[in-house]
């Protein structure tokens, strides 16, 4: 870990106006994998946007954004997500979303499947739009125009424009972890 993780005590006001929101959202929306220390610190891609709340802030409200009453279906937006955390092999990320999509319903051999690097055979329709999608994205290029219309038949171009955000979020936090070396936490 490259950044000290943050404790609530040592907040300066800029930091603790984002932490406050942080705390309300991961208590919302992100349950199930261990994101806050004991003593209410932090942990995951949140310390290292704390350390730096003028790029920690709008990440966090792009993130709000795309956690807030999302079209995409739960499983849909877990297989995007993991494809894209193990293309950038993002150790934490893999792990929350692990458990994240455990709960979703995704059975442990398309997961290690996924976290492999490789495509389960046994995908829904939806869930290898996903797959297809996210994977071309993360592997650089323009996004194939067939798997682009098959985004938009599935999801509505609506949707295929949550998907496409949910990978560059993603990206991002993938990124972020791997810059700053975040662990995943000791149980």
């Amino acid at each position: 870990m490259r950044l000290p993780v943050i404790s609530p005590a040592t907040l300066n006001l800029d930091q603790k106006a984002l932490y406050d929101d942080m705390r309300k959202g991961i208590a919302a929306n992100f349950q199930g994998f261990i994101n806050v220390r004991d003593d209410g610190a932090l942990l995951g891609p949140w310390n290292p946007w704390l350390h730096e709340p003028q790029f920690g802030k709008p990440v966090w409200e792009l993130t709000k954004a795309m956690v807030t009453q999302p079209s995409l279906p739960a499983a849909v937006r877990e297989v995007a997500i993991l494809v894209t955390g193990a293309h950038f092999r993002s150790a934490y990320e893999l792990y929350a979303h692990v458990i994240v999509a455990e709960h979703r319903g995704l059975s442990d051999d398309k997961l290690a499947t996924i976290v492999a690097g490789q495509r389960p055979v046994d995908l829904s329709r939806e869930e290898a739009v996903a797959y297809d999608f996210a994977s071309a994205l993360v592997n650089g290029g323009v996004l194939p125009e067939l798997t682009y219309r098959a985004a938009v038949q599935q999801f509505g171009q609506h949707g295929a424009a949550e998907l496409s955000y949910l990978v560059g979020l993603y990206c991002l936090v993938s990124v972020t972890l791997n810059t700053f070396d975040v662990p995943v936490p000791e149980s």
